[in-house]
């Protein structure tokens, strides 16, 4: 067990007990001083063995756990799972891997903080920490916890897979493309557009198909004949009736039609980091 404690900050009504847990020093050790310096905050342990953590955190649950995702003999995912659902503290997910972030976190209410983090960061993240403090239930906490549960594990395995390739074309010549840099797919007859940043290429396929060959990719269909790549989208508005207009990284604009419309609303709803109502 890798335990060390932190001098205790000055107790007061809204004191929030807290537990790290990373096997990198140097990431505990930046968590360790930030926390320091907040008045409510009090680490009651800290960890570089998940197993270890997860028996204290069993015997004595905080009320905050910073957790790291990617951890030898048994990962973040692995100990949050093992965890009492009726004791669960709010957990910020720490990690190095920014393809959790856009997988997992931004479509559920739960937090993150992404190595490197700065001072900016970390307010931002005990801001929404303390919002939800006594505002969340633990069944909403639950309910959140398992969606994002869910997510990593699906982005952890499709890390480990190779990416998939696409071949199409453009201009006359053939290219093969990287499956997480298409941004949209649109249907053109017996063929779909690929968009690449400004670059658009095309392939003999129907949209349908075009979807479940990128199903690694977290794809949200936005009318009949386009999907949009959630990982690529920068910028949301609407239209005065209610149509989400979405800005993609690459400068493509694309907006929902009245029959996705719903299904996109809910979908951007999800990626909202804020407390759930009852």
């Amino acid at each position: 067990m890798n335990l060390q404690r932190a001098e205790s900050a000055p107790l007061s009504a809204l004191m929030l007990d807290v537990v790290i847990v990373d096997d990198e020093p140097a990431a505990r050790r930046t968590l360790r001083e930030c926390c320091s310096r907040e008045s409510d905050l009090r680490i009651v342990g800290e960890y570089g063995d998940s197993t270890a953590a997860l028996e204290a955190i069993r015997a004595k649950p905080p009320a905050l756990l910073f957790l790291d995702v990617q951890m030898p003999t048994m990962t973040g995912i692995s100990l949050a799972r093992a965890l009492d659902p009726k004791t669960l503290p709010q957990i910020v997910f720490v990690t190095a891997y920014d393809r959790y972030a856009v997988d997992a976190f931004d479509v559920c209410a739960v937090d993150y903080l992404l190595k490197p983090f700065d001072e900016d960061r970390f307010q931002t993240t005990l801001a929404r920490v303390r919002n939800r403090h006594g505002a969340e239930s633990v069944a909403q906490r639950q309910v959140a916890l398992t969606e994002v549960l869910e997510q990593l594990e699906r982005s952890a395995k499709s890390l480990r897979e190779p990416p998939p390739r696409i071949i199409a074309e453009s201009g006359g010549r053939t290219y093969v493309l990287d499956a997480g840099r298409v941004e949209m797919i649109e249907s053109e007859r017996n063929y779909v557009r690929l968009t690449v940043g400004r670059d658009a290429y095309s392939t003999r396929s129907t949209l349908q198909h075009a979807e479940e060959s990128l199903k690694s990719q977290p794809m949200l269909r936005v009318s009949r004949s386009c999907l949009v790549n959630l990982s690529h989208v920068r910028e949301i508005s609407r239209t005065p009736r209610g149509d989400v207009i979405v800005i993609l990284a690459g400068g493509a604009t694309v907006t929902s039609s009245e029959r996705f419309r719903e299904a996109v609303r809910k979908q951007l709803e999800r990626m909202q980091i804020s407390p759930r109502e009852s």
